[in-house]
């Protein structure tokens, strides 16, 4: 049996894809435990069955927004069937990016440094 060529870039083309999608599809979650969402990043496994989906938030608790994202993921996870024209839509994993409010922590602390400098000279 011949095995199909990998197409180049398609888990990139997929993964971009979903990111769009679940984007959308977050913004129609009625749960008032999520805020304002944005999606980072989505990662998916070679194989397509799971697929990492990185937000931040503008607005609410992280920890309230993943586990209500979780809870909906198989509902957000039947409307990509509908919409993508792939095999196996895989089973989504919400998980909380903290590289945006590590970066503004980070921009604090920097400001402060400088103000203190200042200060000195």
């Amino acid at each position: 049996m011949k095995h199909k060529r990998q197409i180049p870039n398609r888990s990139f083309r997929i993964a971009d894809q979903i990111q769009r999608d679940v984007a959308e599809l977050v913004r129609d979650l009625k749960d008032p435990r999520v805020g304002m969402v944005t999606i980072h990043a989505v990662e998916v496994t070679p194989d397509y069955a799971h697929a990492k989906v990185f937000f931040s938030l503008l607005v609410g608790d992280p920890v309230e927004c993943e586990t209500a994202l979780n809870e909906a993921a198989g509902f957000i996870r039947n409307s990509l069937f509908k919409r993508l024209q792939i095999h196996t839509v895989p089973t989504l994993h919400f998980l909380f990016d903290k590289t945006t409010e590590r970066a503004a922590e980070l921009n604090m602390l920097i400001a402060q440094a400088n103000a203190t400098r200042a200060k000195e000279d």
